[in-house]
Parts: structure tokens; C-alpha cells; sequence
């Protein structure tokens, strides 16, 4: 007989273990500021921009005054640490696109200090996702889409 060994002295390069995380994060007081499709957008472009950092994310759902989103965090961080950065750059992103935002949150608290998360392995993916885009039906609202739209092209004839 035979024998094989399967050990390799080499290392693997990048981040291979799972370490999905499903989050909410909820507004300060509550308030209802995901009406509008713009801020859920620019909500969206924020977070997708900490990409740069290892960030990986899933899908977003958004109701009224909270979101749901799936993110996969860099092994180099711990969820405290990827929630502060995730809160803090997402919260100066809406103040700069939206200075109107600073008399609702005059001292620029954007998200409430409630969190939730937890640890989203590969065999409950799916229905995390499932919940996830489901915000809407499940909590019953309509998001104003707002976003500019192109003008047909009027021409002379």
C-alpha cells in the first residue's frame, strides 16, 4: 500500500474562510430617512465603496428607517471595528450628498447605536438573501423613485 500525503508547505494566498455576516443598521431616533430611492442609493454607493478595505457585500435590503445587508468582513477586522467604519463612512457620505440631513442630526449621529448582526455560514445563505430583499413586502412600504431621469430628445422637424 501506498501512502499519500495531501500536506503542501505552501501557503494559500487571500482570505478563504467564511465570515458572512448579516447586519442592521437603524437610523438615529428612528426616523424615516429610506423613503426616497436617492438615499437608499447613495446609502448603497457608500457602503460599496469600503470595497477598497476587503469589504465584500451581498444584497441590501432597506425599509423605512433601517437596512439589511450582507457583508463579508476581511479577516484583518473584527465586526466592532467593521461596524464603525461601515457606520462612520456611510454617515459622512449621506451628510456630504445631502447637507439638509444636518438639521435632523445636528450632532451628525446618521445611525442609532443599536446594531444587530450575525454569523451567516453557507447553508443559510439563501434564506438570508430571501429575507433580505424582501424588506419591502415585509414591512409593507413604498420607496419614492426619485432619480433623474433622461429627457426623451426633442428635436425640430
Amino acid at each position: 500500500m501506498n501512502v499519500v500525503s495531501s500536506s503542501s508547505s505552501k501557503k494559500i494566498s487571500g482570505d478563504t474562510r467564511n465570515n458572512w455576516v448579516t447586519m442592521m443598521f437603524v437610523t438615529h431616533n428612528r426616523y424615516n430617512c429610506f423613503r426616497k430611492q436617492v438615499y437608499i442609493d447613495t446609502c448603497i454607493k457608500a457602503f460599496h465603496e469600503l470595497e477598497r478595505f476587503g469589504f465584500e457585500f451581498g444584497d441590501f435590503g432597506f425599509a423605512m428607517n433601517h437596512v439589511h445587508f450582507l457583508v463579508n468582513i476581511p479577516k484583518r477586522y473584527s465586526v466592532e471595528t467593521a461596524e464603525i467604519m461601515l457606520k462612520s463612512y456611510s454617515a459622512k457620505k449621506m451628510f456630504e450628498t445631502f447637507p439638509g440631513f444636518r438639521k435632523r442630526y445636528p450632532r451628525g449621529g446618521f445611525w442609532s447605536g443599536y446594531d444587530h448582526y450575525e454569523s451567516t455560514g453557507w447553508k443559510n445563505l439563501e434564506e438570508s438573501c430571501a429575507y433580505i430583499r424582501d424588506q419591502i413586502r415585509h414591512h409593507n412600504i413604498q420607496v419614492i423613485n426619485d432619480s433623474q431621469q433622461r429627457l426623451p430628445n426633442l428635436t425640430a422637424e
